[in-house]
């Protein structure tokens, strides 16, 4: 009989819900292994995630698999290999909703005559676009501290594909150098929660010559 799978986790990164584990000891290299997950709402009872049912790796997507991002779920995983299963292991509770953790945006400038245009986007799980997202974003110029921060709310029916896009039109007219652009997401759920902010992107405006 195989022993059961480590360091069973059920972590929030990058807007998604990911079980976790490492092979137990002495494990073949071709082993498996079978995710389920329940909610609080209806324990014990153990559904199914039919992406993470028999797979080689050992880490599980569970965000779109999840009923609700409202209520505290846990899951737990079994390996198996032939005809060997070991026992399942079950990992904390945890909820979509307070305790997902953000990644930060990516930005896109488009430089104009008089103006940018600047486009916030982040990969998204399909099921979580009805949720509310903003940015803080920050414009200063380069080699100085003084920051201007402004912020905007990602339109529901703005987005490609699983890529959220939200623009923001700054006129520029009255700034004359090197500007840097950085964005952070936030999302309120019990309390605000907020990324970090991403890599700045740096542009010459209104250069002449």
């Amino acid at each position: 009989r195989l022993l059961p799978p480590q360091n069973v986790t059920l972590l929030s990164k990058d807007f998604a819900m990911i079980l976790t584990w490492a092979a137990g000891e002495g494990y073949p290299p071709d082993v498996t292994y079978t995710v389920r997950y329940e909610s609080q709402d209806r324990l014990d009872k153990w559904m199914k995630v039919p992406h993470c049912k028999n797979i080689p790796r050992a880490f599980c997507n569970l965000t779109c698999a999840l009923s609700s991002f409202y209520v505290k779920v846990r899951a737990r995983v079994k390996a198996v290999w032939g005809q060997s299963q070991s026992p399942w292991v079950k990992s904390q509770f945890k909820d979509y909703y307070s305790d997902v953790e953000l990644a930060p945006p990516v930005l896109t400038l488009n430089v104009r005559e008089n103006s940018i245009h600047v486009s916030a986007s982040f990969p998204l799980p399909a099921c979580v676009e009805s949720l509310t997202w903003k940015y803080d974003l920050n414009l200063w110029e380069a080699g100085s501290e003084d920051k201007v921060i402004l912020c905007f709310v990602s339109q529901q029916k703005k987005y490609e594909g699983y890529f959220r896009k939200d623009t923001v039109t700054i006129n520029t007219t009255a700034l004359r150098g090197n500007y840097c652009f950085s964005a952070r997401a936030l999302y309120e759920s019990i309390s605000l929660k907020h990324s970090e902010f991403s890599q700045p992107v740096c542009v010459l405006l209104n250069h002449k010559g």
